[in-house]
């Protein structure tokens, strides 16, 4: 099976954009691949209402440690991901456009979601 990491805009977007990374994770799992949803992730640190009832996306509302979560992220990269996979918005992302250069940089296939069927 291969392994995914998801990335794709979050701050900003109401909510960090948690249902576009939920729908996308579900659809890629549907096709058989392991995927790195930082949502999850940073609910399984967090709890599950750290993305709640935040319109704006503002970080600084809740117990998130941007610091820590981007580790994590970084850490699943560069360890582990067989491909980055990014969602729509992702070019005006700057934690996207990171994830993508760092995979770029060791050799891992960078794709938009819409391309997912040619890994």
């Amino acid at each position: 099976m291969r392994t995914i990491y998801l990335a794709g805009p979050m701050r900003g977007l109401p909510n960090f954009n948690k249902p576009a990374f939920m729908e996308a994770a579900e659809a890629l799992r549907a096709k058989g691949y392991r995927v790195f949803n930082p949502v999850e992730e940073t609910i399984r640190i967090y709890g599950e209402g750290v993305y709640e009832n935040n319109p704006a996306g503002n970080e600084g509302l809740t117990a998130i440690d941007p610091r820590k979560v981007f580790f994590n992220d970084v850490a699943f990269i560069c360890l582990y991901a067989d491909a980055v996979v990014y969602l729509p918005g992702s070019q005006h992302s700057k934690g996207a456009f990171a994830e993508k250069a760092i995979a770029a940089a060791l050799g891992i296939p960078v794709l938009a979601m819409s391309d997912i069927d040619v890994i």
